[in-house]
C-alpha cells in the first residue's frame, strides 16, 4: 500500500464528518478503515484517531456493568500460565488470571509482523526526536501530537513508568513535559502515531483479541488514549518499582491490558518481573522503601506473596502477556542485558466503570 493525498482522500475523510455528525460513529470509523486499507493515507489515519475520539462522547455510556464480566477466584499460582496462540479462549484467559493473574500466549503476532511492527516504532520514534528537535520535515504519518489535556499525571498517563536511577518522583505536569518525560522513559502515546494506531486496531481485529476482551468483560472495551505506548526500552538498568496499575487506576475499572513483545526479551534484553498469583485486591502501596507512592517495595512483594518467588518470562518476538490491574509486575532490567526492546502495551477498560484518569477512544 502506499500514502495517497488527492481528492478521494477529502471525500472519505467528509463521509466519516457527515457519519460522525450524525452520531453514526463505528460507520464513520468503518468507512476509514476500509480506505486506509486500500490506500494508506495520512489524513485517513489522522481522521480516524479524532473520530474514534470525539465518538466517545457520541456513544451512549452504561450507568452499570452490563453483565459477562465473571468474579474469577484465585488459583494456586506460582507459575505462568501459558497457552498457545490457536488455543486462545475466554476460558483460557479465566483460567490464566485465576491461577497466575496473567496469561502468557505463545507466538500471538507472527515473526513477519512483529518485525514490521519494530520498524513503526523505530519510525515513530525518530518522527518524534525530530519534532522535538524543531525540525518541520520529519513524517507526519507517524507522529502527530494527540490532543491531550494541558495538565496530566505520569502515573496516570502510562503503564509502568521507566525513570533513570536518580530521578525523583513525578508530579503533574504539562502534557509537553509529559511526552518527553515518557520519551526518555522508553514509551511514546500510540495516540500520537496515527499510522501505529491503524496497525494497532488492524492487529486487534485480525486476531480476534477485540472479541476476547469484549467476552471477557461482558461490554465492548474502550481504549485507553493514555495508557497506550509503544515501546522501544534500552537495555541500560532502569528504575520503575513493583506495582499494580490498579494502585492509580482504581480497585474496579474492568481492565484488560495486552502487552506485546515484538522483538526477544527477559535475558538479554528487559523483559517483565511479576508475581505469579492472583490478587483479589490492591496490596498497600507507598511504604517508605517504595519508589513511587503507588509503587511497592521488594519487602512488599515478599510479603504479598507470602514467600512466592517472582518470575521473569523469556519472550519471543510476537509473545504476549494478558493481564489485568491487579497483577504485581515490574520492568526486568539487569546489568547484563545488552539489547533494547520493542514492544506495545494497549489497556482497555468497561466503559461502564472506565477510570477517570484516563482517556477513551472508541474501538
Amino acid at each position: 500500500m502506499r500514502d495517497e493525498s488527492n481528492d478521494e482522500v477529502s471525500e472519505v475523510v467528509a463521509e466519516a464528518d457527515r457519519l460522525l455528525a450524525g452520531g453514526d460513529v463505528r460507520a464513520a470509523i468503518s468507512v476509514l478503515t476500509v480506505a486506509n486499507r486500500q490506500h494508506q493515507a495520512v489524513d485517513i489515519e489522522r481522521a480516524l484517531v479524532r473520530a474514534r475520539y470525539e465518538g466517545c462522547a457520541l456513544l451512549p455510556r452504561p450507568e452499570a456493568p452490563v453483565g459477562g464480566r465473571k468474579a474469577i477466584t484465585a488459583g494456586p499460582g506460582g507459575e505462568v500460565f501459558e497457552v498457545a496462540a490457536a488455543d486462545l479462549t475466554v476460558e483460557a484467559i479465566r483460567t490464566g488470571f485465576a491461577q497466575s493473574g496473567c496469561v502468557l500466549v505463545r507466538g500471538l503476532v507472527s515473526p513477519e509482523r512483529s518485525a514490521h511492527l519494530v520498524e513503526g516504532i523505530d519510525a515513530t520514534y525518530a518522527a518524534f526526536d525530530a519534532a522535538a528537535a524543531g525540525e518541520d520535515t520529519y513524517d507526519r504519518r507517524w507522529y502527530w501530537p494527540f490532543p491531550m489535556p494541558a495538565a496530566i499525571s505520569p502515573a496516570n498517563a502510562g503503564a509502568a513508568v521507566v525513570l533513570a536511577p536518580g530521578a525523583p518522583p513525578a508530579k503533574t505536569i504539562g502534557v509537553k513535559a509529559h511526552r518527553r518525560f515518557t520519551r526518555e522513559g522508553a514509551g511514546i502515546w500510540t495516540v500520537d502515531s496515527p499510522r501505529l494506531l491503524f496497525e494497532l486496531f488492524e492487529l486487534v481485529d485480525d486476531l480476534g483479541i477485540g472479541d476476547l476482551i469484549t467476552e471477557f468483560l461482558g461490554e465492548r472495551a474502550l481504549l485507553s488514549a493514555n495508557k497506550c505506548n509503544v515501546r522501544r526500552v534500552p537495555a541500560a538498568e532502569m528504575a520503575g518499582g513493583w506495582h499494580q496499575d490498579g494502585a492509580f487506576l482504581g480497585a474496579d475499572v474492568g481492565a484488560f491490558n495486552v502487552w506485546i513483545a515484538l522483538s526477544r526479551c527477559g535475558v538479554d534484553a528487559p523483559g517483565l518481573d511479576l508475581l505469579p498469583k492472583r490478587f483479589d485486591r490492591l496490596v498497600e502501596s507507598g511504604s517508605a522503601e517504595a519508589f513511587f507512592r503507588w509503587s511497592l517495595s521488594d519487602a512488599d512483594v515478599h510479603e504479598a506473596g507470602e514467600g512466592m518467588a517472582p518470575v521473569r518470562p523469556e519472550f519471543e518476538a510476537g509473545d504476549a502477556l494478558f493481564f489485568d490491574h491487579r497483577l504485581v509486575h515490574r520492568t526486568a532490567t539487569s546489568p547484563t542485558m545488552t539489547r533494547e526492546r520493542h514492544a506495545i502495551e494497549a489497556w482497555w477498560f468497561s466503559p461502564s466503570v472506565f477510570p477517570p484518569s484516563q482517556l477513551p477512544i472508541v474501538y
